[in-house]
């Protein structure tokens, strides 16, 4: 039985049909932009793998970092002991966060750390004397992750976890903020969307504990950008409430949106932030749930006065020795620039795609770029199309699009873009 033929037969892959997998690409190795297939066959990692591997694949300094860490302390439980690497992570990401971002959590998973950021807010409200406040709010077209918790406040029927919704316990959605990117801002709170929020809290903020949102950009919920400034005013309202603010930057953080962080976009700090994917560079999983002084010092004040989590891995050396050379070279290269040239190029060259009958729209922000179709895309014709023009696209539902590593030179960015054109032509 050939690789592959086991795969079929016995391995389970995310989102895909265990009876009838479809087709599969082998991959033997990866340095850069670029994949290695079983045949010798190139692919550039247009997806970054799921968005995560911002310096290219093997970076030789994440490799060495972790090379050296695996020879000295690959894993230690983080109760009761601590470590070097789980140390200096630490102090590049509070160099990075605006100030009041100051507690970190170190978990596992993006998943995980939506786990920990809505049990802290949970403990947080019980320690300030309201165990009412248990439930959440968020906006339609979020998706926060696959564990059960994170699935009830991911959009509840266009999401990926409609089919879970009688079983989820019920959360409060709102309408997904209508004033796009870009678009001018109108101050009524009737016009700009923020009314709803403003409502659900004088209704029903007293059953409320946080409010949770991925600022400003939307991923696999719709690759959706919309107005930083609906930001502030959730933050305003929230303060007014006694509600918690949740930031869900797993998939935005670390320069995807053209900012260090899509929250400053908005110069918007939130009570509770979740990290993850490119914290490590993509290399090894790792996640980070960051929390204001204040939260912390609430759990700690409260009854229980721990925070009840800890998973196994939590603040692995390797993975933080990983997070502490990835953030390092972000420190070290001009990424803005690099993410303002992607953009640009992105712009003009996705630019064909508006014209196509098939196209509902094309959209860029930072390092980003959209194809939305008017009807779902064939993930088979985009499996095939991706050895043949040695472009790996992943779509999904309506949406073509490319979130590429931050070291793509221009000439592979026009392959991807020429690709991402292509596929949206083949969708006639």
């Amino acid at each position: 039985m050939t690789p592959l033929e086991f795969d079929a037969r016995h391995l389970w892959h995310p989102y895909t049909h265990v009876l009838e997998p479809g087709p599969m690409h082998l991959i033997t190795g990866a340095e850069g932009v670029w994949l290695t297939r079983d045949d010798g066959v190139k692919m550039i990692d247009a997806m970054s793998s799921w968005w995560c591997t911002v310096h290219g694949h093997r970076h030789p300094a994440i490799i060495e970092a972790m090379q050296r860490q695996l020879g000295t302390l690959p894993h230690v439980m983080f109760g009761g002991l601590t470590h070097k690497p789980a140390v200096e992570l630490g102090r590049s990401l509070i160099s990075l966060l605006p100030d009041g971002l100051d507690r970190i959590f170190y978990s596992d998973s993006g998943s995980v750390a939506i786990e920990v950021a809505l049990k802290m807010a949970v403990q947080y409200q019980i320690a300030k004397g309201y165990s009412e406040r248990s439930e959440f709010a968020t906006i339609r077209g979020g998706y926060h992750g696959d564990t059960w918790k994170a699935m009830s406040v991911c959009d509840p029927v266009n999401g990926m976890h409609g089919l879970f919704r009688g079983a989820l316990s019920i959360q409060h959605f709102l309408p997904r903020p209508h004033i796009q990117f870009g678009q001018e801002w109108p101050d009524d709170p009737a016009e700009n969307g923020l009314e709803a929020l403003a409502a659900l809290l004088d209704g029903k903020g007293d059953k409320i504990a946080a409010v949770i949102l991925e600022p400003v950009v939307q991923g696999a919920g719709g690759m959706y950008f919309y107005h930083p400034a609906w930001l502030r005013g959730a933050r305003a309202l929230c303060d007014a409430h006694d509600a918690l603010l949740i930031f869900d930057e797993i998939a935005t953080g670390f320069g995807r949106s053209g900012e260090m962080f899509a929250m400053d976009h908005a110069r918007v700090v939130p009570d509770i932030l979740c990290l993850g994917k490119a914290l490590t560079g993509g290399h090894i999983t790792l996640a980070a749930t960051v929390a204001t002084e204040a939260v912390a010092r609430g759990i700690g004040e409260s009854e229980a006065g721990v925070l009840m989590h800890g998973p196994t891995y939590m603040a692995n050396p390797l993975a933080c020795s990983a997070g502490v050379a990835s953030l390092s070279q972000l420190q070290q290269r001009n990424w803005r620039q690099e993410v303002a040239s992607i953009a640009q190029q992105m712009e003009t060259e996705l630019a064909p795609a508006r014209i196509l009958p098939s196209v509902a729209e094309v959209r860029v922000l930072g390092a980003i770029g959209v194809i939305e179709m008017r009807d779902r895309v064939d993930p088979a014709i985009a499996h095939r199309l991706s050895a043949e023009s040695g472009v790996w696209l992943r779509p999904f539902a309506r949406n073509i699009y490319c979130m590429p590593p931050y070291v793509i030179s221009p000439e592979e960015l026009s392959r991807v873009t020429a690709a991402m054109v292509a596929l949206a032509g083949g969708q006639q």
